[in-house]
Parts: C-alpha cells; sequence; structure tokens
C-alpha cells in the first residue's frame, strides 16, 4: 500500500512512515553447525551485537536454535544501507555462520 497524496504534513508523514521517515531494513538468516551447543550459539550471538549491530546503530529482532533468521533495520528512524547488508554478511561468514541469506533493501512498513 503506497500513499501518493502531496503536500502531507511532516506529522502525517512521520505517521504513515514515508518520505523522509521511511525505514529500509533487510532480513538475515543462517545457520550453525548441527553440533553446536547453546553456550556457544550464546557467544556467537553476543559478539553478533558487541561487533556488528551496536557499533553500526542497527536494530535486530529475530530467533532461532540452530538456524535464525530475523529483520535488520536501524535502531533510530532510518535506511539501511548495501553497506550495512555487507557488514552484516561478511561478519556471519567470517565468524562460522553458514547458509548466510540476506535480502535486499525493502521498506520494513509498507513491503508486500
Amino acid at each position: 500500500m503506497k500513499f501518493e497524496a502531496k503536500n502531507r504534513s511532516q506529522r502525517l508523514r512521520k505517521k504513515l512512515r514515508v518520505d523522509e521517515f521511511q525505514e529500509l531494513g533487510f532480513d538475515v538468516a543462517w545457520k550453525f553447525a548441527d553440533d553446536t551447543d547453546s553456550e556457544a550459539i550464546d557467544t556467537f550471538l553476543n559478539r553478533f551485537f558487541d561487533e556488528v549491530i551496536d557499533p553500526n546503530e542497527l536494530g535486530f529482532g529475530g530467533e532461532g536454535d540452530l538456524i535464525w533468521h530475523g529483520l535488520i533495520c536501524t535502531q533510530q528512524i532510518g535506511k539501511c544501507t548495501d553497506e550495512h547488508r555487507n557488514i552484516v554478511e561478511k561478519w556471519l561468514k567470517d565468524n562460522g555462520a553458514t547458509a548466510v541469506s540476506v535480502s535486499e533493501l525493502y521498506d520494513v512498513w509498507w513491503a508486500q
């Protein structure tokens, strides 16, 4: 659903999450080796947040056990970039995750 009306107030643009308030994010998924224990997964996730998510002012919402999937967006209203996608993908691959998948950027509020 796209809103094409012109001359919207800043308040309405913010409420609709359009124009300067549009938020771009991307999906991410990866897999751990079958013999990975929960302590190793916790350590991996803590490092992922400490080394990638927080320093780049990103947010991650997801879930998993041996297979993880989720959404990455910015911590504040904003737009992820292809650089963010590349940083996340490279870190996951360099740190032992397999079957890493990173989607294209999309509007997290109006994706279809």
